[in-house]
């Protein structure tokens, strides 16, 4: 990994000497615009759309546009003046509980690695950090933009999780959140029930990236040369349910059947006894019966 960013964590009159490093990285297979007969890469051009010249990058600046056809224009002296840190600090403003942090504001992670002999402090914030099971929140400039951010701690490394700004999280606007909208208790019951058949403990290697795994196959086929195999088509999901009662109460069974459960919990039975018929013994013949019984002989 290359560091994109050198710095320190400053916290009190405590200064740690950092480097920070990407901890995530994007699997998506990338693919560029070509010609289609020879593969010939496509090249685009930066013209004006004013003169239709082409313009080299030391012509080109910011502009922002105020409407109505107008645009203002800013060089990188009126970006100098900006009170954006230059210290390369990154500065620890407060600690707060973790679950007051709204996941919605995360944006992107990096790996802290102590720089030189700021290995013991390092540790120290570490630690404390874990004892006081707190985050810290930070400020930090990244690429000419200075950000809100939280310091943790993973796998015995402190992870910094750049954030949004408040005033950058839209407002869910939706009409069906203004309608008086009421569950049954038998429907909330079916469906709590449902999430308890499919409860489990989050394991991210369980899960693949299958659109991604199947191109890359495409692609190493037609590397080889070879002929690319039809995939399965995937099975058609189930069409959606008018009666919701029904809709959960199938879905339970089907995530009860998946895991290996019975359909139902029943009590178990006592054994029912048999009853055993007592044999009847045999009627004596009667004199009158014996004498019919030689006279048919």
């Amino acid at each position: 990994m290359r560091a994109i960013w050198k710095g320190a964590v400053s916290f009190g009159l405590v200064s740690i000497a950092v480097r920070l490093f990407s901890a995530t990285e994007e699997k998506d297979i990338r693919f560029h615009q070509v010609h289609r007969t020879d593969g010939g890469r496509i090249k685009y051009q930066r013209t004006c759309s004013v003169d239709g010249e082409v313009v080299s990058f030391d012509d080109i600046a910011k502009g922002y546009d105020i409407g109505g056809g107008e645009m203002v224009i800013l060089t990188d002296e009126d970006f100098a003046d900006l009170p954006l840190s230059t210290s390369r600090a990154i500065d620890v403003l407060e600690f707060v509980p973790a679950e007051q942090i709204d996941p919605i504001l995360f944006a992107k992670a990096y790996y802290l690695e102590p720089d030189g002999q700021a290995t013991k402090p390092y540790v120290l914030l570490r630690d404390a950090l874990r004892d006081a099971d707190r985050v810290a929140i930070v400020k930090i400039a990244i690429r000419q933009r200075e950000q809100l951010a939280t310091l943790r701690v993973r796998d015995d490394v402190l992870v910094l999780n750049t954030m949004l700004w408040p005033d950058e999280v839209r407002t869910p606007e939706f009409g069906f959140l203004d309608e008086d909208i009421e569950t049954r208790p038998a429907e909330l019951a079916m469906a709590s029930s449902l999430i308890d058949s499919m409860a489990a403990d989050f394991q991210p290697d369980e899960f693949t990236d299958n659109y991604r795994s199947a191109l890359q196959e495409v692609i190493d086929a037609k590397v080889e040369g070879r002929e690319v195999v039809q995939p399965e088509e995937a099975e058609e999901a189930a069409p959606a349910a008018i009666d919701l009662m029904a809709a959960l109460k199938a879905s339970v069974e089907r995530a009860k059947k998946a895991r290996g459960e019975a359909e139902a919990e029943a009590k178990p039975e006592k054994p029912v006894k048999k009853a055993v018929k007592k044999a009847t013994p045999a009627k004596k013949a009667t004199p009158r019966a014996t004498k019919a019984a030689k006279k048919s002989a």
